[in-house]
């Protein structure tokens, strides 16, 4: 096994007081906190994708990315080369999981057959990987959006020949996904959705998305794969107006289509933002729904309209992000995947560690900050007598369904002089404060 990043050691735990940008501050994966170590808390995943496939490049310019295999130009060389990479980068950062798509481990062929030929070699080489390494995979997923035939969709494209192409690829993914013991398996529309309603039959579309799930559903069945379905909502790019726009879209086409019970989220921060959301309420709306699964962590930019994809390092969201992890219990199959890309400008290998260390350092700290908030239960308290007028009289009338606009109207007649209580909005935010700088 070759070394390719021989300027890096296994990243160590050096506390809050190190300037050392190759170790972790808050992150010290062996600290037990509830019964669990932060490490099985927290379940990081490095993004295949980004981490080995990105090279720097942006809309106007060539990639800057300085990477320890740029001398490899055998396709199939290169892919074998990133694999090695792959578990030597987790090993040093000591991040427990990673992520793919297909077409990040395997370079496409001109063929199916070809292409699926080569999936199957690089599969056996990370199957030998696993067996003596600590490193495992979160999830696997399909690139059903980057190929020129998915012009118009993969799932929702008006032609047949596509879905067909599709399914077949989703298939073999859900195959590779299973043999390499992923924990889950998600569903990202890239493409599903539409540029204009003037070429668009809607329906169909969203009933061959269903379809497709279905068909995913049935699969996952017929060959025992027990992995988590999770979907990726995301409001627009590429697309203009994307099918999976957020969670609560989401959650509605499950509930038209039958499909609640085998799919879950999986929240990106940045995403939500371009929903106009916070990463915070998007994470809320799946907790409340019984739809939380996992996490694509990152941040975007609030002074640019895309998908930036930044290392996560605002402890605010991180706090906000990890109180509801907490308030659903934590993670089960999922986990904190870093869907992060370092800046054109970081274009050094260690800078892939740095990044991460920051990311992870932010979520961390963000987590011990959480728990003390959920274990001291002020916001839970507030919010409880906020909302204490439905545990009682009129308001309990309402909750059990006893009344209606009769009875409401009778009682309102009778009780016009309304006394309502403060919110207290900036007092709960400078308790937040407080919670995030006293250490």
């Amino acid at each position: 096994m070759a070394e390719f990043f021989k300027n890096v050691s296994k990243i160590q735990y050096e506390g809050k007081d190190s300037d050392n940008p190759l170790a972790f501050k808050y992150y010290n994966p062996d600290e037990v906190i509830d019964g669990k170590t932060m490490k099985e808390h927290l379940r990081f995943a490095v993004a295949y994708w980004h981490t080995f496939q990105g090279v720097g490049v942006d809309p106007f310019g060539a990639g800057t990315a300085i990477r320890p295999w740029d001398n490899i130009t055998d396709p199939m060389d290169l892919a074998k080369a990133k694999v090695e990479a792959n578990f030597e980068f987790c090993e040093k950062l000591g991040v427990p999981f990673f992520c793919f798509h297909d077409r990040d481990i395997a370079p496409e062929a001109s063929t199916l057959r070809e292409t699926n030929k080569r999936l199957d070699e690089i599969v056996a080489k990370i199957k030998e990987y696993l067996k003596n390494s600590s490193v495992k995979l979160l999830w696997g997923t399909t690139n059903a959006f980057g190929h020129p035939r998915f012009v118009h969709g993969a799932s929702t494209s008006p032609n047949a020949d596509v879905f067909a192409f599709a399914s077949a690829q989703v298939k073999k993914a859900m195959e590779i996904t299973y043999e390499l013991g992923g924990e889950n398996y998600v569903f990202w529309g890239g493409r599903e959705g539409y540029e204009t309603l003037l070429n668009t039959n809607m329906k169909l579309e969203l009933d061959n998305m269903a379809r497709f799930l279905q068909m995913a559903v049935d699969y996952a069945k017929e060959i025992g794969f027990k992995g988590q379905f999770l979907i990726e909502p995301k409001p627009k790019e590429p697309t203009k107006h994307q099918y999976d726009f957020d969670t609560a879209t989401v959650h509605g086409f499950l509930l038209k289509y039958g499909l609640e019970d085998y799919f879950k989220m999986n929240i990106e921060a940045n995403h939500a933002t371009l929903a106009a959301h916070t990463f915070q309420h998007e994470l809320h709306v799946a907790r409340i729904n019984g739809l939380f699964g996992s996490i694509d962590a990152n941040q975007g930019d609030l002074l640019l309209g895309w998908d930036t994809d930044q290392f996560p390092t605002n402890i605010y969201d991180t706090t906000l992000a990890m109180y509801e992890v907490i308030k659903a219990g934590g993670f089960t199959t999922g986990g904190l995947n870093f869907d992060a890309k370092v800046r054109r400008g970081s274009f050094e290998p260690e800078d892939l560690f740095s990044a991460h260390i920051a990311g992870m350092d932010a979520f961390a700290k963000g987590f011990k900050i959480a728990n003390k908030m959920a274990k001291d239960g002020k916001f839970d308290k507030f919010i409880e007598e906020r909302y204490k007028s439905y545990e009682s009289g009129i308001g309990k009338d309402i909750v059990d369904g006893k009344v209606g606009f009769k009875e409401l109207e009778e009682y309102a007649l009778a009780n016009d002089q309304i006394k309502n209580i403060s919110g207290k909005q900036e007092v709960l935010e400078a308790m937040l404060n407080q919670y995030i700088l006293e250490d």
